[in-house]
């Protein structure tokens, strides 16, 4: 078994979960680099340490997005566990808008390693608009969504919707913004086919 295949040491993954925490909160609150020696300062661990889980800066880019990534495409059950679907997919919305915002903060790094092939390009808008059929389908079951909507066309709308509002709006406008956005999505009896 190679060493990269060997689960963690306990301490080793607290560590590492510990920098993916502190770099998603630096990257969400940056909008350009940030210094891998102050990630590793917030997360009260040496530069020695963070180097040891991720050589690069697009190795913990890479971790960062895929952790968030996964987290935002897994939620659906949960959340339709816990709301009518038209509430899941709201919170949802909401979760994603964080995930974009966070992604802000690290995209120059991302498209470099993505055009250098030095990070796998996920599928993350096959992965989004999975997530968003998953909601659709619970909201046209259970009447709270309609049921004539190509989840893809929503992936389109929200992906428009932080490219418009990046950097120059507030949270509460996004927030206003992705309640249109669900209010279009509910069903109406005076709407004609």
């Amino acid at each position: 078994m190679a060493a990269q295949d060997r689960p963690l040491r306990a301490d080793a993954q607290r560590n590492r979960d510990t920098l993916i925490a502190v770099a998603r909160t630096a990257f969400t609150a940056a909008d350009a680099g940030v210094p891998l020696e102050d990630i590793a300062r917030d997360a009260g661990l040496g530069i020695g340490t963070l180097y040891r889980h991720f050589p690069t800066r697009e190795a913990l880019v890479e971790a960062v997005y895929a952790a968030e990534l996964t987290a935002i495409t897994t939620s659906a059950p949960a959340l339709l566990a816990a709301h009518p679907a038209d509430l899941a997919l709201r919170a949802w919305m909401d979760s994603y808008a964080r995930f974009a915002a966070m992604k802000r903060g690290m995209i120059d790094t991302l498209r470099a390693g993505w055009a250098a092939g030095r990070i796998a390009t996920p599928a993350t808008r096959e992965r989004i608009t999975g997530a968003i059929a998953a909601f659709l389908d619970a909201g046209a079951a259970d009447g709270t969504l309609r049921a004539d909507v190509d989840p893809d066309d929503v992936t389109v709308i929200l992906l428009g919707t932080f490219l418009a509002t990046a950097g120059s709006s507030t949270p509460e406008q996004t927030g206003r913004v992705l309640d249109l956005i669900i209010g279009g999505l509910r069903p109406d009896a005076d709407r004609t086919a």
